[in-house]
């Protein structure tokens, strides 16, 4: 029985670490046709973060929040709308929010 068990668990540990890297390709496979982009995400609708106030996907605490990013396709996010960018776009990095014009908050 001892070596029955011996037998298992290297067998067990090979069809969790080929499990955990299969599990990883779909990430990859969706980033190579995206691309993160910062401050274009509704609140608690990002896929991840950049900084303080948030941690990881759905945390963003404010539409359009700077430091959240979210995955659109790619050659999209500076033509993405966002009521916090300077430019009125999203951003392929972190930024600090532009003053919001008044004629802008209310979009």
């Amino acid at each position: 029985m001892t070596a029955s068990i011996a037998t298992r668990l290297p067998a067990a540990a090979l069809v969790i670490a080929l499990g955990s890297a299969f599990a990883a390709l779909p990430a990859a496979a969706q980033s190579a046709d995206k691309e993160k982009c910062f401050g274009v995400a509704a609140a608690g609708k990002n896929d991840c973060a950049a900084g303080a106030g948030t941690t990881c996907a759905g945390t963003s605490k404010m539409d359009h929040q700077t430091n959240a990013w979210s995955y659109v396709p790619k050659g999209s996010c500076e033509k993405t709308v966002s009521k916090s960018s300077s430019t009125g776009y999203g951003q392929l990095v972190a930024f600090k929010a532009a003053a919001m014009k008044d004629d802008m908050m209310k979009k």
